[in-house]
């Protein structure tokens, strides 16, 4: 097998991995070193030449360049990495995928002694106050970091190979090629819960999860589809391994998101002798877990919450910021609470099932997510999009779908935690939604998904920023093309407009009797509301068949 070293520099990665390559008769392999020798200069020197961008290119060269992991029971090669390697999410997916990461941690202050000493010179902390660079250094990484297996390493270098030899042992003992592998990409913990994204990851980390919350059993909440796609799996290695498992199915889609069928829930919850820290797990995708968490929040007045969604747009929205929903006949999410999940599971694996259409639409949500500043994202999603809404299996080989969820989640963390109950920069998030959801209400809630919505939306806010002179043109072009391209929003809607502006009324995003627009700007977004009726409505009859516009 391949060991995988991380942590910050001055953690001690080289000298620690030299050890134990020696220790094990083991190949050792230093990255920097290896992009000092392709390059023929120092690593300063490539900032100095190249800045941080450039660096980072020879970076991911010499990570891809490792080849395949080694799939052998005994460490044939030991593999130190430069502090910042593993932030680009493509050099995690090569480090960490079938191969043994392990987090060489330190306290920043011991760490910043250890850099004041070193003849090498660190091009992030050069020429810097040193504790204060690895401070941000730390709280910017921790996240990538706490994904692999975590060893204290400000200790003496021989106590902190024995930790790490630990580590390598049980991983020998527990090595079977006949088991599913699971690679876990992030994990941290933030106000808004704790998040773990990996592939494959499901089964053990969910356990991990009921386990620090002192379930006394799993209660899985699901939908059929959902439970037949992955719950029944979950619940059935959760009891393999001792847990008392319990289930309630609830209706597909938006018909879970009924008063009536929260009701129902709760009286089977009531049946059940649910406690009050006895926490539910929500398995299925963005209705589900919208059904569900409202369902957590109201229950004993509130009982804790775990996510595991199952769809593209679940893992990369719905499931983060702890807005929970059902629908009225007058609007869709107009009856709800806030109420943060403990714990949200993101396996990507749960995603290669999915139909194509439901991809697709989920793109639409990550088009937003990059729209609000990510330009990597937009690029991504312009390259590889198109095979991702194709259910391709290249995307999720490569790690371009992992890539996606994590760029587009995090990025809705981001927001949400400097917004938590939508009183300011949380609104952002609303780009796209605001004729979205008048569309999909138009359709009774059965015509379109959601992302699907939004993508007309989403096109929708391109030409209204254009028309009240916030979105480039070029912007709006670039916008329209991308969905053209993942095959988004292509035909006219067969909806009245008056139908659309009567919905459009009762958007909750309105604010002493204005809705608010969130709009496209050359890099991200702004909120207006300066947007007239005519151009709303003229916008909105760009989207629809001409039967169904007034002459």
């Amino acid at each position: 097998m391949d060991v995988v070293l991380v942590g910050l520099p001055g953690s001690g990665k080289s000298a620690v991995g030299r050890r134990l390559a020696h220790r094990h008769d083991a190949a050792y392999i230093d990255l920097d070193e290896s992009i000092e020798r392709a390059a023929g200069v120092s690593v300063p020197e490539i900032f100095a030449a190249e800045g941080e961008e450039g660096f980072r290119a020879r970076e991911r060269e010499a990570v891809a360049g490792l080849g395949p992991p080694d799939p052998a029971a005994v460490v044939r090669r030991v593999i130190a990495t430069g502090g910042g390697a593993i932030v680009d999410p493509r050099n995690r997916w090569r480090l960490y995928r079938a191969r043994l990461p392990i987090w060489l941690d330190g306290r920043p202050e011991v760490l910043a002694q250890r850099l004041r000493r070193s003849p090498n010179v660190r091009p992030l902390v050069a020429g810097r106050d040193p504790i204060g660079s690895v401070r941000a250094l730390a709280l910017a990484r921790e996240r990538f970091y706490g994904a692999a297996h975590r060893v204290n390493g400000v200790a003496e270098v021989g106590s902190v190979i024995d930790a790490v030899d630990g580590i390598v042992g049980e991983a020998i003992d527990a090595f079977d090629p006949s088991a599913d592998a699971a690679t876990m990409l992030l994990r941290t913990e933030t106000r808004i819960g704790r998040l773990l994204l990996g592939e494959g990851i499901a089964k053990r980390a969910l356990e991990d999860v009921l386990r620090s919350l002192d379930a006394r059993r799993a209660i899985l909440v699901s939908e059929p589809g959902a439970w037949a796609a992955a719950g029944e799996r979950i619940g059935s290695s959760l009891a393999g391994r001792g847990w008392h498992v319990e289930h309630l199915l609830l209706p597909q889609g938006e018909a879970a998101k009924r008063l009536a069928i929260i009701e129902d829930a709760a009286r089977e919850l009531a049946r059940l002798r649910v406690e009050r820290r006895e926490p539910l797990v929500a398995i299925g995708g963005g209705a589900l877990g919208d059904a569900a968490g409202f369902l957590a929040a109201t229950f004993l007045r509130g009982v804790p919450l775990v996510h595991v969604p199952t769809t593209l747009v679940a893992q990369i929205d719905s499931s983060i910021g702890g807005k929970t929903a059902v629908d009225l006949p007058e609007g869709k999410n107009l009856v709800g609470a806030f109420h943060q999940p403990a714990a949200i599971v993101t396996d990507v694996s749960l995603l290669r099932t999915l139909p194509p259409r439901q991809l697709r639409a989920a793109l639409a949500e990550a088009v937003k997510m990059g729209l609000l500043g990510d330009e990597r994202l937009l690029q991504l999603l312009e390259s590889e999009g198109p095979a991702i809404a194709a259910g391709q299996p290249e995307p999720f080989e490569s790690g371009a779908v992992a890539e996606v969820v994590e760029r587009a989640a995090w990025a809705k963390v981001e927001v949400v935690l400097a917004d938590e109950r939508e009183s300011g920069r949380r609104r952002i998030l609303n780009l796209g939604h605001s004729l979205g959801h008048a569309f999909e209400a138009a359709g009774s809630y059965e015509d379109l998904l959601h992302g699907e919505a939004v993508a007309y939306g989403l096109r929708a806010a391109a030409r209204i920023g254009v028309e009240a002179g916030v979105t480039p043109e070029e912007r709006r072009d670039r916008i329209e093309g991308l969905l053209s391209r993942l095959e988004l929003a292509l035909q006219p809607l067969p909806y009245d407009i008056g139908r659309v502006r009567e919905t459009l009324g009762r958007d909750k995003k309105h604010a002493a009797g204005r809705l608010h627009w969130v709009l496209p700007t050359a890099d991200s977004v702004t909120i207006t509301d300066e947007v007239t009726e005519e151009v709303v409505e003229r916008v909105a009859s760009s989207l629809l068949a001409p039967s169904r516009v007034p002459a």
